[in-house]
């Protein structure tokens, strides 16, 4: 039986296929074992990492109106649009109008959140992170976020501020482009009189930023704290490759249908 329903999962994109490997595509797939009756379809909205996986590997992915385009030619007639998406800010907007621009041309749209979108998923998102993170009685753990100019940067403080409610005071969060930033997140450090850091992106995809800004030998956030007298270590996991983030995102489609 042909399907008539689809399932678009809208994410910033990598140019890093492994780390693609690891996290988006086991969202997709985990979102496809949940719903089996919808097809699943992908699209990218970062036309910089379109072009030069275009360009390096001679790989086309979609953005958000071809893969659009697709959907209309494979007859689907009902979506549901699910970004992986951290905040409500710059990608996620220009996903929306995207999407606008179709919405006469199927019977119905839906629109999933994305990660952080309301108070439960913060705590939902700190619990699954540290499920996944060992960290000694001593130890701090510093979040690494994007960070943006867009009013939705308020939700990395939030973050920190929902970390520290949930009793997990040694968590810090700072981002690249952003506020707050690792001189924020050190101040904190010092304050606590913390010694040892674990370094973690809290992005979907541990890509360009973690593998440089976070991890990399030159100017990087471990290459700053060490200078500083901090022992550091890096963990190079997207959030795309912990079950319970995933899980959110099966929440955000289950609360559209």
């Amino acid at each position: 039986m042909e399907k008539t329903k689809g399932i678009l999962v809208v994410s910033f994109g990598t140019s890093y296929m492994e780390t693609l490997e690891k996290t988006i595509a086991v969202i997709e797939d985990n979102i496809q074992t949940h719903f089996p009756e919808y097809k699943v379809y992908r699209a990218f909205t970062s036309q910089m990492i379109l072009n030069k996986l275009k360009k390096r590997d001679n790989l086309h992915f979609n953005n958000v109106t071809e893969a659009l385009e697709k959907m209309m030619e494979d007859k689907i007639e009902r979506i549901v649009v699910q970004p992986t998406h951290i905040l409500n800010g710059i990608e996620n907007d220009k996903m929306i109008e995207d999407i606008k621009a179709y919405e006469e041309r199927f019977q119905k749209i839906s629109m999933g959140k994305p990660l952080l979108s309301d108070t439960d998923d913060y705590k939902k998102a700190i619990h699954a992170l540290m499920a996944e993170v060992d960290l000694d009685h001593d130890e701090a753990l510093v979040l690494m976020g994007h960070g943006t100019d867009h009013h939705a940067n308020a939700a990395y403080p939030t973050l920190e501020y929902t970390a520290h409610l949930l009793g997990y005071k040694q968590v810090f969060v700072g981002t690249v482009e952003g506020f707050p930033d690792l001189r924020n997140a050190m101040s904190k450090l010092e304050e606590q009189r913390i010694k040892k850091v674990t370094l973690i992106p809290f992005m979907v995809v541990a890509g360009d930023h973690a593998r440089n800004d976070m991890a990399g030998d030159e100017d990087s956030w471990k290459s700053q704290l060490e200078d500083e007298g901090y022992q550091v270590r890096t963990i190079l996991r997207g959030l795309g490759e912990m079950k319970g983030i995933q899980n959110i995102f099966v929440e955000h489609i289950e609360e559209v249908m």
